[in-house]
């Protein structure tokens, strides 16, 4: 497809899907978007294509703004994917329309936005105290510090149901959990990005049941119950805050545990 002087060429595969590229660094972004606009209809209505990729640098702000005008969803990033004359190297984004994408519309606006901007994990555990006071932590295999029973909450799970179904996951117990104590932002750690965290406190279990306990989770090593004076010694400085503001009563919101 010529626009403006420059050409979006179409490689087509063989198992319905195509790649666009253009040879040239376009700044006008309306001639741009109308160029691949154009193209990927053409692909996609005229040959049948069920999913059509573009591979830019993730500096092209032109190029990502007119991708996201034209209905490109934001699929991935290559880290230093791309060699530049000065020798260094640039990250590149890979983006993609499928067939059944929504392209316009309110719909198709949300659908490409929700692909580009930041998303944050959200992760959910439960404070568990023994009749005695003491706490239930879990000693996991990849890592040295122990934490709550609960973990990372999937797409389209509330932060509660993340936390239950974790739980149960991990040692067979079920609860249902009440309103979050605190709702903690953790920065960056151990090579994760941020995230949010809720805690809930899942009460008191009596000593039968807190006996009766045992791991169900490959990723689990064992399960402790630790006096509140010695937690601090099996968590992270941040989970020690944390604990320490659920064990005295605490609620809200707090930021790195503070």
């Amino acid at each position: 497809m010529r626009s403006h002087e420059f050409r979006v060429h179409v490689a087509i595969n063989g198992d319905g899907t195509g790649k666009l590229s253009w040879a040239e660094q376009v700044v006008d972004v309306a001639a741009l978007e109308k160029g691949i606009s154009l193209a990927a209809d053409d692909a996609i209505l005229g040959h049948d294509l069920r999913r059509l990729t573009v591979e830019v640098p993730a500096n092209d702000r032109a190029a990502r703004t007119a991708l996201h005008r034209a209905g490109f969803r934001q699929e991935g990033r290559l880290r230093q994917a791309l060699a530049t004359p000065a020798g260094d190297y640039l990250d590149v984004l890979v983006y993609a329309r499928l067939a059944t994408d929504v392209v316009y519309g309110p719909e198709g606006f949300s659908g490409v936005m929700d692909s580009v901007l930041p998303m944050k994990r959200i992760i959910a555990h439960a404070l568990f105290t023994s009749v005695a006071g003491d706490v239930l932590l879990l000693e996991t295999t990849y890592k040295s510090d122990w934490e709550l029973p609960g973990g990372v909450v999937e797409p389209g799970e509330s932060p509660r149901v993340g936390a239950e179904r974790e739980i149960c996951e991990e040692l067979g117990l079920q609860v249902t959990l009440g309103q979050p104590a605190l709702v903690d932002w953790m920065p960056p750690y151990l090579g994760w990005s941020d995230a949010v965290e809720f805690l809930f406190h899942g009460g008191t279990l009596d000593d039968a049941l807190a006996s009766s306990l045992r791991i169900s989770d490959g990723e689990l090593r064992a399960l402790h119950w630790v006096a509140p004076d010695e937690v601090h010694h099996h968590v992270t400085e941040l989970s020690a805050r944390r604990i320490s503001k659920l064990l005295a009563g605490e609620r809200g919101h707090t930021e790195n545990g503070h």
